[in-house]
């Protein structure tokens, strides 16, 4: 029995001029693509998992970022890192209408905007690392992103220690 002959095989039946498997039998599509939030949840998953925060030193912290992106309704996540370096920051969810990224969990700012982005990031899954892209604007296909250096809150200026003496 050839494949297309198989119950339940989608392959069409050239000879007879229909599909194997009954129309009425296949769902139709009503909503959102889950495979394609399904991919994206994958990548940024590896990209935690075997670049970002690998190792079981950052299990703990890698596990509540992936806690929060099971719970989370958004489509598309990127990463935030502090610098070129890549070192993970935070992750975030795009609004496909604003285009402003939206904090999910970790440090950083609670909503960036186009203009804040510096950097974007591809994630390379077969070499398990993130590579720069040169383009300018978010899309489906930016996996991670850097702000301007001076958006990063600076550490709070430090009082002089009050010496014992005092000069007269």
């Amino acid at each position: 029995m050839s494949p297309s002959r198989l119950p339940g095989s989608r392959e069409r039946d050239w000879e007879n001029g229909s599909n194997a498997s009954s129309p009425a039998s296949v769902p139709e599509y009503t909503g959102e693509r889950a495979w394609a939030r399904l991919s994206i949840q994958h990548i940024i998953h590896n990209a935690l998992s075997h670049c970002c925060l690998a190792g079981k030193v950052n299990e703990p912290q890698k596990n509540r970022i992936l806690e929060e992106i099971e719970k989370s309704k958004a489509n598309h996540f990127l990463i935030l890192f502090r610098d070129s370096s890549c070192q993970f920051r935070a992750l975030y969810t795009l609004s496909g209408e604003t285009e402003e990224l939206s904090r999910l969990a970790g440090y950083g700012p609670r909503t960036v905007t186009p203009a804040m982005v510096e950097g974007i990031y591809k994630y390379n899954s077969d070499r398990k690392r993130f590579t720069q892209i040169p383009a300018k604007t978010m899309s489906m296909s930016v996996d991670a992103f850097t702000i301007q250096g001076h958006l990063w809150q600076s550490k709070k200026p430090t009082t002089p220690k009050k010496g014992g003496s005092t000069p007269k």
